[in-house]
């Protein structure tokens, strides 16, 4: 952000918006990631139709893709407010130029989150049975089902992420409306800043109600991904009845989505040309942040083979054995090393600040969190109690487009998200050059 003034910032993120500039590379991203959405609707049609027998699921492992993908996707949306919320309280200057894809990443992917558990749902066209209603028909949700605790933390989560979005964006929609040229702009932008003035009692409004949200959103977030955490650890089954579950879900959370954001600020800095405002210092940041995310979460893997051998119990045992041994043994090899050993290389500062290098930290460490989703799900089922029991998941081409075709979706509405609105928070950067005495 160096020699920027309040002109040249504005300008550099609100141009390319009101002007058009978004040349052949938005087209065809847009283009290619509208293909993975209609594949993900035929998929979801095919589903509709053929039912879950479509997928590889079977009497043992009862949960597949779906249920890995979900998880993993909400773990990425509760990364994204976590990471906003905690530089908000901490008052880290450098988040302004990465809170915005923090809170818009939380919404797309809460968003994709939701639908799994639905298409897993025997008769997904009941879903809302899981919410009361009037009885009418004399039935009542089963409170003790993980879906029920699942539909109110992704429903008020999902509302909370709209609001806190929304609300960090109002200066900006304001100044989007000023700058239009056109009628269509000015309405638009005009009608979504509700009349933001800029005003003293604006500004003071929105400083307490912003720092406010940020605050409900630690125990939001740390709550919602305790409960997906909860909806493995209260069962009786060996490797998921662990009390380290939910605090380790959350940090999970942490990780995967710091290094999600990664990854978008890299892209949307090079699409966007914003070197200037998301400079190597803020890759730097974030970068110690996924190590230490790292350290915490190898930590969190030896407790478990730690626990499974001191609790004495033969079925734990086995089954860490069959971690490292079993059929998946390869894949659970290989997120050890996408997760705690690749990530060591962040300790030298040549590396993190080396941006392809931490492309493809962040792009291993989203594969190694998505593969321990995955995990935790087929090694137990695989591999419970009755050996009789035991056998594997074995995917369809339908868990395959399930899985892929959701990234194009993301994209899909992130793409529209940068073209409809700005990047970065213009208003936080202007604070920023205020305080550096930027004229």
């Amino acid at each position: 952000m160096q020699h920027a003034t309040y002109e040249t910032l504005t300008a550099e993120v609100a141009d390319p918006i009101l002007k058009h500039r978004f040349g052949r590379v938005w087209w065809l991203a847009l283009g290619g990631s509208f293909l993975f959405l209609l594949a993900t609707i035929a998929a979801i049609g095919w589903l509709f139709i053929n039912g879950i027998g479509s997928w590889g699921v079977n009497s043992t492992v009862v949960w597949g893709y779906a249920i890995a993908s979900y998880v993993w996707w909400i773990a990425i949306g509760s990364g994204g407010t976590l990471i906003s919320s905690i530089l908000v309280l901490t008052r880290q200057d450098w988040r302004h130029s990465v809170n915005r894809f923090a809170e818009s990443m939380t919404l797309f992917a809460i968003s994709i989150a939701g639908v799994f558990p639905i298409l897993h749902l025997g008769r997904p066209t009941y879903f809302y049975w899981l919410a009361p209603y009037p009885n009418t028909m004399s039935l009542w949700p089963q409170w003790r089902s993980a879906l029920v605790w699942d539909f109110w933390a992704i429903l008020s989560y999902l509302l909370f992420s709209i609001v806190f979005l929304y609300v960090g964006l109002l200066p900006d929609l304001a100044t989007m409306r000023d700058r239009a040229k056109t009628q269509a702009g000015r309405v638009f932008y005009g009608s979504l800043a509700l009349g933001w003035r800029g005003s003293v009692r604006h500004w003071t409004s929105l400083k307490t109600l912003h720092t406010t949200l940020a605050a409900l959103a630690l125990p939001l977030v740390t709550s919602v991904h305790s409960i997906v955490g909860l909806d493995f650890a209260a069962s009786l089954m060996p490797g998921w009845q662990e009390t380290i579950f939910p605090p380790y879900f959350v940090v999970g959370a942490l990780y995967s989505g710091f290094a999600m954001v990664l990854l978008l600020t890299m892209l949307v800095r090079w699409g966007q040309q914003l070197q200037s405002i998301i400079t190597v210092n803020h890759f730097d940041a974030m970068a110690k942040i996924i190590l230490t995310g790292s350290i915490v979460m190898t930590y969190a893997y030896a407790t478990e083979w730690f626990l499974a051998w001191y609790g004495g119990s033969q079925a734990d045992r086995s089954l860490v054995a069959y971690m490292f041994t079993g059929d998946y043994a390869p894949i659970y090899w290989s997120l050890l090393f996408c997760n705690c050993l690749l990530p060591q290389i962040l300790w030298l500062r040549p590396a993190r600040r080396n941006l392809p290098a931490l492309a493809v930290v962040a792009i291993l460490i989203l594969v190694g969190m998505w593969l321990e989703r995955l995990l935790i799900i087929w090694n137990t089922l695989s591999h419970d109690y009755m050996p009789s029991l035991w056998r594997l998941f074995h995917p369809t081409l339908s868990d395959w487009v399930l899985l892929i075709g959701p990234l194009g979706v993301f994209t899909f509405m992130f793409l529209w998200f940068l073209r409809l609105f700005p990047a970065v928070s213009m208003y936080e950067m202007r604070g920023l050059c205020r305080n550096e005495g930027v004229a």
